[in-house]
C-alpha cells in the first residue's frame, strides 16, 4: 500500500536534513543520490495529495446527492475512499457508514457482469469500469472484491499477504474520513468499532479515529513490503494480457473444455 502523506511529509524532512549534511560534507556522491531520493518522495507527496482531494471531492459529491446517484456511481465513491479491492459488504457498510442510504449488496454480482459486457461491446467508452481484483498466481479475477480499471494493475492485484495489508488500508482510510466528520453518524462509530476490534491495540483507550489509525499503521509495516513485491511481480506478468484480461481477470478454462480440444 501507498505510504501516508504524513509519512511522506516525514521522509522528505528526513531527506532534506541528510542532503544539507552530505553537502556540508563535501559528500558530492551521497548528496546527488539523496537529492534523487528526495525528488521521488516530493512526487509521492504531491499524488497522494492530489489522491486526498480526489476522494474529498468523491465524497462530498456523494453526500451532497446521496440516493440520486447511480449505483455503479456509488460504488465507485466507496472504493475510492478505500483506495483497495472491497467486498460487497465493506463497501456498503462505507457507503451507509459515511454518505448514508443502502447498496443492495444483491446488486453488486450483476453489477459486475454488466460493466464486463459494456467494456467488451465499446472497450475504454467510459471514464472507468468497476471489475474484480486480480489473484496473483493465476491473474483469475478473485472471488468477491471488486477494484476500479483506473488503479495500477499492481493495486488490482491480491496476494497471500493482501487481505491482511487491504483490511489495515482500508482501517486507516476510514478512521481519515471519519475523523474529518464533524458528527460522525452512529454507522461510521459501528464501523469504526469493527476495524478497532480486529486490531492489536485498536481499542486502547477507547475507540476513536487516532488510535485505529495508529494501531493499523504499526501492523501495517510488518506486511506492506512484502506484499507489495509479490502484487508487483505479478503485475508484471500482467503486461502480456490483453485489455479485457488485465481489467476481467484471465478465465480458467474448465477441465471438460481442455479435455475436448486436446
Amino acid at each position: 500500500m501507498k505510504p501516508s502523506i504524513e509519512a511522506l511529509e516525514a521522509r522528505i524532512d528526513e531527506l532534506r536534513a541528510a542532503v544539507r549534511k552530505a553537502v556540508v560534507a563535501r559528500d558530492s556522491v551521497r548528496a546527488r543520490v539523496l537529492r534523487g531520493e528526495l525528488r521521488r518522495a516530493e512526487r509521492e507527496w504531491e499524488e497522494a495529495l492530489a489522491q486526498f482531494e480526489s476522494t474529498q471531492n468523491s465524497l462530498e459529491r456523494a453526500a451532497a446527492h446521496g440516493s440520486l446517484l447511480p449505483l455503479r456511481e456509488k460504488v465507485h465513491h466507496a472504493l475510492t475512499l478505500l483506495t483497495v479491492p472491497a467486498a460487497p459488504r465493506l463497501i456498503t457498510a462505507v457507503h451507509a457508514a459515511l454518505v448514508g442510504g443502502d447498496i443492495p449488496s444483491s446488486r453488486l454480482t450483476s453489477l459486475r457482469r454488466d460493466e464486463e459486457r459494456s467494456f467488451r461491446s465499446a472497450p475504454h467508452s467510459r471514464p472507468y469500469y468497476l471489475c474484480p481484483a486480480l489473484t496473483f498466481d493465476r491473474l483469475a479475477p478473485a472471488r468477491a472484491l471488486l477494484s476500479i480499471s483506473t488503479w495500477p494493475i499492481a493495486d488490482r492485484i491480491v496476494g497471500p499477504l493482501s487481505p491482511r495489508a487491504q483490511f489495515l488500508t482500508a482501517a486507516i482510510q476510514v478512521a481519515e474520513a471519519i475523523r474529518r466528520i464533524k458528527e460522525p453518524r452512529p454507522e461510521a462509530m459501528r464501523l469504526l468499532w469493527r476495524f478497532a476490534a480486529n486490531i492489536p491495540g485498536g481499542t486502547d483507550g477507547g475507540v476513536d479515529p487516532a488510535t485505529v489509525i495508529r494501531a493499523a499503521r504499526a501492523e501495517l509495516v510488518i506486511h506492506q513490503d512484502e506484499d507489495r513485491r509479490t502484487r508487483e511481480q505479478a503485475a508484471r506478468r500482467a503486461d502480456a494480457l490483453t485489455d479485457v484480461q488485465r481489467l476481467f481477470g484471465v478465465r480458467l478454462a474448465a477441465v471438460s473444455d481442455v479435455e475436448e480440444a486436446g
